[in-house]
This record gives C-alpha cells, sequence and structure tokens, in this order.
C-alpha cells in the first residue's frame, strides 16, 4: 500500500474524520485531506507524532519500505507489535520488545545474549556449543548494539 492509503486507513479504524485526525495532530484539515489524495506527505515531524500517536512504527508508516532487524539479537521485526518502545510508550525501531522495553537492555553484555542464543535455539545440524556461539557471535557482531 501507499503512505496516502495507510494514512487513510489509519484514520478510518481509528473512527476518526479528516477534523478529528487533523485536531489529534494540531493539523488543518486540508493537511490530512492532502496526504490521503497523495498530494503531500507529512514531514518527518509529523511522521514521528503520526506514530506516538496512533502506536504505529515510521516503517508501518511509509509502506514497510525496508525490512527492519532488531539491532540486539537479529530477529526481522515484521510488524509493530514486535517493536520495542521507549519509557514514554513510542515505538524504538531498532529492538525487538525482547531485548529491550522501556529504555532498558535485556541483556548488558553480548556474552549474556550469547549464552541464552546457544541454550534456547534450534540446534538441527547438531553442531558443538563452541561452533554454535562464533556463528551467533559472527551475527551479533555486526548488529548496532555489539559493534
Amino acid at each position: 500500500m501507499e503512505i496516502h492509503e495507510i494514512l487513510r486507513d489509519l484514520r478510518e479504524q481509528n473512527h476518526l474524520t479528516q477534523e478529528e485526525m487533523a485536531q489529534r495532530l494540531h493539523l488543518t484539515r486540508q493537511a490530512v485531506s492532502r496526504w490521503e489524495t497523495g498530494e503531500t506527505q507529512p514531514n518527518n515531524d509529523t511522521l514521528r507524532l503520526l506514530s506516538q500517536e496512533f502506536g504505529v512504527s515510521i516503517n508501518t508508516l511509509l509502506g514497510s519500505p525496508r525490512q527492519l532487524v532488531c539491532q540486539c539479537c537479529g530477529m526481522p521485526l515484521t510488524e509493530d507489535g514486535l517493536i520495542s518502545r521507549e519509557t514514554d510508550g513510542s515505538l524504538n525501531q531498532d529492538y525487538c520488545k525482547w531485548c529491550y522495553d522501556s529504555g532498558q537492555f535485556a541483556y548488558q553484555t553480548k556474552e549474556e545474549l550469547l549464552d541464552y542464543l546457544v541454550a534456547h535455539m534450534p540446534n538441527p545440524g547438531q553442531l558443538a556449543e563452541g561452533e554454535r556461539r562464533a556463528q551467533f557471535d559472527a551475527l551479533l557482531s555486526q548488529l548496532k548494539r555489539w559493534r
């Protein structure tokens, strides 16, 4: 879906008129109308406000133009329900809800996370623990949290 369709659907799912949505965002009804016709798009600040106000990620508002991946564990963030939140309730698209929540990381060190992954992730190839740890470490070392 394109951004104008996503914004219209978001408004309709929340049972709002264009006027009501504009009031919630402190904008004019005409601005909302122009978004929905595809004439204009919200700026970055307004996208952040929409994200906070309606509890959806900016990535979702933009039609999921990029694949989000948790920058702590590497899990694909395929839906907004998997994305972490900050203390103010806003979404943090960098991390999954299991690795980061309300301003706190669940794993303070990469070793902590490696211990968890080795103990809990499937091992279909029956690899030795050291080999699995090395594979997980190589993946994690590419993520923002562990660089």
